[in-house]
């Protein structure tokens, strides 16, 4: 079993290398045995979802006979992972796994594990993998498997929670090839919306482009195409929708921080005062902006556990990455859902005569980096960001040094990022600054940092 499978928030490798059906069942096993600590005298009922990747099936049958050694299960088929968090919800379970690559190459595979409605991660995760190691030989399968189709429910929740406004601009929506064309299409189209689909029938091969929405030539077709169509804006999810990416009419491309911009403010409409969470790779100026529209917002780690997690304890309404992520606890259940975060973006357009492009306008302008990935082996990335951490407390044009996760180096007039991805073997990097020359000279700065530990 390759140990570098347990991540910080999630399981995740290549999946025909390292998640075969003995591993697979294993952590089934080493699941269903975690949740079972909290149903003392009775066995665990899980939900268990997968998205579309060609080795889910695969794996889904190896899941269900590990957990079937201790738990019962609620199969709620091929959905998008929100689908899967709404069900550990709604459902009368006391955990849940969703099989997913989420954004990662086709090839890749994973799972996302939860324990009641909270997510295992970090030692959990580490647990899991020690006593998988230590665990005795598979055992006979005693559970039940029941499967439940779960998608009504949650587009009927989804639908009663938003208010809408009058209006309806037409979108086009890219999903990908991903799980979650149909649920998203199915519920745009039911608010009222004239939705272009793009690439909406889920196909594991993910034949037309990767479906990563952080990736701006992954966003190419639906900027043609939402000029070709003549719609408001364009909509992308990832492989397992529970990232957003969003086009405005005129092409421009906005990040995750910026949709916070847009849908805090509509939160703190509702919500004076309202928090919010944002992670490290966050604009300076979506935490700004939220401050100055009378919230409170706070920095933290990259993550979804994490994030989750941090919500949960300081009670914001509204948290986001970088990566698209959004998690809405005003209104909904406090998970990442890009689906329902679509939603609610289509409601605050709703709502007025402004188009994404008019909310866009009124974004404070960043001079930034998209995130950037650098290449790097899991078993030096951590050394390398050390390396950069202690190079950036070194020098006398750093004024402040976060080390929440990995570095975030602040100068006067910008910021320089670099941690490990808890995803692939790389290293994120952003920057900002107050000028483009300013941001080179930063970027500069953090790149040779990085080489320097790469080389040391």
């Amino acid at each position: 079993m390759n140990p570098r499978i347990f991540r910080e928030y999630d399981i995740r490798g290549v999946a025909d290398r390292d998640l075969d059906d003995g591993v697979v069942r294993a952590i089934g096993r080493a699941v269903a045995a975690r949740v079972a600590t909290t149903t003392p005298g009775r066995r665990p009922v899980l939900a268990v979802g997968r998205d579309c990747r060609l080795t889910s099936p695969r794996m889904h049958a190896a899941l269900l006979a590990g957990l079937g050694e201790t738990a019962d299960v609620i199969d709620v088929g091929e959905v998008p992972t929100p689908v899967l968090y709404f069900a550990a919800h709604t459902l009368p379970v006391d955990g849940a796994a969703m099989i997913t690559g989420s954004h990662n190459p086709g090839e890749d595979n994973g799972l996302k594990l939860l324990c009641g409605t909270g997510s295992l991660y970090g030692d959990e995760i580490m647990a899991l993998r020690r006593w998988i190691e230590a665990a005795p030989p598979a055992g006979p399968v005693i559970g039940t498997v029941r499967h439940h189709d779960v998608v009504p429910a949650y587009l009927d929740a989804a639908v009663a929670g938003l208010r809408l406004g009058p209006r309806r601009p037409k979108l086009v929506l890219d999903a990908g090839n991903g799980a979650g064309g149909p649920t998203a299409l199915a519920l745009y189209r039911r608010l009222g919306f004239e939705v272009v689909p793009l690439y909406c029938e889920p196909d594991g091969r993910f034949p037309h482009h990767h479906p990563d929405p952080t990736v701006a030539e992954n966003l190419a077709e639906l900027i043609t195409t939402v000029g070709v169509r003549g719609a408001e804006l364009g909509l992308a999810l990832d492989g397992d929708a529970d990232r957003l990416g969003a086009v405005t009419g005129d092409g421009r491309i906005l990040w995750g921080d910026q949709l916070m911009i847009i849908l805090g403010r509509a939160v703190l409409a509702e919500v004076p005062g309202a928090r919010f969470v944002g992670e490290v790779k966050c604009s300076q100026a979506m935490f700004d902006e939220l401050a100055a529209a009378g919230g409170r917002p706070e920095m933290w780690k990259v993550g979804h556990s994490l994030i989750k997690a941090r919500m949960k304890a300081i009670d914001a309404a509204l948290a986001g990455e970088m990566s698209g992520h959004l998690f809405f606890a005003h209104r909904w259940f406090g998970f990442d859902d890009a689906i329902y975060a679509g939603a609610r973006l289509l409601e605050v357009l709703s709502h007025g005569p402004d188009t994404l492009n008019d909310h866009a306008d009124r974004l404070p302008p960043t001079v930034a980096t998209p995130e950037l990935r650098v290449d790097c082996a899991d078993d030096r990335k951590f050394a390398v960001v050390a390396a950069v951490t202690a190079a950036m407390r070194s020098r006398a044009d750093v004024v402040e040094v976060i080390d929440l996760d990995g570095v975030r180096a602040r100068f006067a007039d910008g910021w320089g990022l670099c941690r490990a991805s808890n995803t692939q073997p790389a290293l994120v990097v952003r920057c900002e600054a107050a000028t483009p020359a300013r941001l080179s000279a930063i970027r500069t700065i953090l790149e040779a940092a990085i080489a320097a530990a790469v080389a040391a």
